[in-house]
């Protein structure tokens, strides 16, 4: 018996450097009827989402994406560094970002939620959590 799916998905963006991590998200996501854009870093996600200075390929009306989950720890930026980005951005700061570490340090996740992160989750990502 699979979930019915609606046309009304919610689209989420992924950001997260480890292959891996990102296809078991992506996983957990499309079994909860999401439609999910994986992508490696957070200057990627940037891109996507057309706040990187360049015109992006789409236009932003047409991406409507609904959540950004975003590992912390990535190379070049990292997922607090996105967050403050994306929170600093007037029409992308209403996205719900969730930020995701393996490390459980309260500090940083004190940090993120003051930033305005919707939630940290602890990895390894479980069904439930999403």
């Amino acid at each position: 018996m699979g979930l019915e799916c609606s046309s009304q998905e919610l689209h989420v963006l992924a950001v997260d450097d480890s292959l891996v991590d990102r296809k078991v998200i992506e996983r957990l996501l499309k079994i909860s009827c999401c439609k999910v854009t994986a992508v490696e870093s957070g200057r990627r996600a940037l891109q996507y989402l057309g706040l990187d200075g360049e015109r992006s390929s789409v236009g932003f009306d047409e991406l409507k994406v609904n959540l950004i989950m975003t590992d912390y720890s990535m190379p070049g930026m990292t997922g607090y560094e996105l967050l403050k980005k994306i929170k600093g951005s007037s029409k992308l700061r209403e996205i719900p970002v969730v930020i995701m570490s393996s490390e459980n340090v309260l500090a940083r996740i004190d940090r993120c939620l003051e930033e305005g992160a919707e939630d940290f989750l602890v990895k390894p990502v479980k069904l439930s959590d999403v």
